[in-house]
């Protein structure tokens, strides 16, 4: 915003900031194959669903190799119907999904995130709305449903869009 505004300068200063809190980050959160739920746990992950704003924002705070790994990851964490949001429950957000797999290389990696979402709807008897908050193994929806974060599920549209 400060690069909006003329701030060049400011603008310089907080992203360059931001790229070296992210180089910490990635070395303090380094698990193998992954990236940590948090510093101090290791064996653990979350979707880091956020990244996508860095690739579509085309901020490159975020070593891109970060969203390789964890995309990888995240597949081989994945239940029947769809990825959880982490390593402690079940349950997932299907906009955070929808987020996530936007940031997939191809559109084959992209299928494989969404597939489980559409299996999710298919086999599930949903009164009303769509559901966002779901369990990763059995089709069922908590009570948050019709909810304007299923505006998440068009992600993939905004990034192809803006590419």
């Amino acid at each position: 915003m400060a690069g909006m505004l003329g701030k060049d300068e400011t603008a310089a200063y907080y992203l360059d900031s931001a790229r070296h809190m992210a180089a910490i980050w990635k070395e303090a959160a380094a698990d193998g194959d992954h990236y940590r739920l948090s510093f101090d746990a290791p064996g653990t992950w979350s979707l880091k669903y956020n990244l996508v704003w860095d690739t579509l924002l085309d901020l490159n705070v975020f070593d891109p190799e970060i969203i390789r790994t964890e995309l990888a990851y995240y597949l081989t964490k994945e239940n029947r119907y769809g990825v959880p949001l982490d390593c402690r429950a079940g349950y997932t957000k299907m906009d955070w999904i929808m987020w996530t797999a936007s940031m997939a290389p191809d559109i084959q990696t992209f299928q494989r995130f969404i597939e489980p979402l559409y299996r999710f709807y298919t086999d599930s008897v949903l009164p009303g709305p769509l559901s966002d908050w779901t369990e990763t193994e059995t089709p069922r929806s908590h009570q948050m449903r019709g909810r304007s974060v299923v505006g998440g599920f068009f992600m993939k549209l905004y990034s192809d869009k803006n590419k």
